[in-house]
């Protein structure tokens, strides 16, 4: 019996069946469409599902192994990076060793590049990609499920409410990340439910008591649990944040009316917004894997945040927000305002306090 059927990522005899079941989704064919084929096509459904589902047939009709996804995602993800990047830098994968399993936690800041940004750097360090953890608040539509699970995510039931439930949820997602760090695979996790919107990145001590669970079940204490899980700090950095103005709007709706509901789809738009936007440059640092006496969730969050705080590259964005304009070229002055100006004037405070936070945390330290 699989007990991880219901949260677990694909696996090779499942591929051909996911994908004929993509091929066979309207909505995802229409999305393929509107994406890929000139608007005069696009809008005649009839005539752009046929050509779509022809191209797709053709092009992953022979894939049956989950190494072959990963190798064209690989290669759409080398052209996003060129198209929506000036350049993409790492550093910190000289403290990784390859063959060995790590449990990468992150900061967050877009809902796929984050990921896809650490599986990039790991790929072309010739590293195994990793699994990525994805709340299924974002399964909303049965498509983003599959390409989701094709790709290697594994689901996080944030849906789930009872606390019996919870606990359920919570004690298998504990056991699968264990097993798969168990089985050499490593992991993608990010440091706290949803994205840093407000440019603040910390830790959630509830996520590492999660993790704790299948501890306990092993009657481990914390410190060594910890030890075997061979946990990784990442700091992801954009000059541009991803989806920056619908951070800002959200956030200052939520100052102006103390809670904001998010309307149906809207994280899906967001992973299209993110993959399309212009990022300028964009830093990824792969820290110190974390070997450490600590007993307890919460001085292990105070660890992970001191490392991905001490090397979040800082970009001229977070330079200007804060006035600090002598350490930024002319051009990137002139390249700053004019991104600023084109911000609604309602929401431009907002995404100024977004790039600002991460110097003036680093300005602290």
């Amino acid at each position: 019996m699989d007990k991880f059927a219901d949260i677990r990522p694909y696996n090779d005899e499942e591929v051909a069946p996911a994908l004929a079941r993509l091929l066979a989704d309207n909505d995802f064919i229409d999305v393929i469409a509107k994406y890929t084929l000139p608007r005069w096509v696009s809008i005649l459904p009839l005539v752009s599902r046929f050509l779509v589902r022809m191209k797709l047939s053709k092009k992953l009709g022979c894939f049956s192994t989950v190494h072959q996804v990963q190798t064209e995602v690989a290669r759409y993800l080398e052209l996003l990076i060129k198209r929506t990047t000036q350049n993409v830098t790492y550093s910190g994968l000289d403290n990784l060793v390859k063959g060995q399993p790590y449990l990468f936690i992150s900061n967050h800041r877009d809902i796929v590049l984050d990921p896809a940004l650490v599986n990039w750097g790991l790929h072309k360090n010739e590293m195994d990609t990793v699994r990525i953890a994805i709340g299924d608040n974002l399964l909303q539509v049965p498509y983003i499920t599959e390409l989701m699970r094709l790709n290697k995510s594994f689901i996080v039931k944030r849906s789930a409410k009872a606390p019996k439930e919870m606990l359920r949820a919570l004690s298998q997602l504990s056991e699968y990340i264990y097993d798969s760090l168990q089985e050499g695979h490593s992991i993608w996790i990010a440091q706290k439910e949803g994205r840093a919107k407000d440019g603040v990145d910390f830790t959630d001590p509830a996520l590492l008591k999660m993790l704790q669970l299948q501890g306990r079940k092993l009657k481990l204490p914390f410190a060594e649990y910890v030890n075997k899980l061979n946990l990784v700090p990442v700091s992801i950095s954009y000059q541009f944040e991803p989806c920056a103005i619908a951070k800002a709007r959200e956030l200052v709706h939520k100052k102006l009316h103390g809670t904001y509901i998010k309307a149906k789809g809207e994280d899906i738009a967001s992973i299209f917004d993110g993959f399309s936007s212009d990022k300028g440059n964009v830093h990824v640092a792969f820290g110190q894997p974390i070997h450490t006496q600590v007993d307890n969730p919460e001085a292990l969050a105070d660890e992970i945040d001191q490392q991905i705080l001490a090397q979040y590259h800082l970009h001229s964005t977070n330079f200007l927000a804060v006035g600090e304009t002598d350490k930024v070229s002319g051009i990137e002055k002139q390249r700053f305002e004019q991104w600023i100006s084109a911000v609604p004037s309602e929401l431009r405070e907002q995404v100024l306090a977004m790039y600002a936070e991460p110097f003036k945390r680093k300005a602290t330290k």
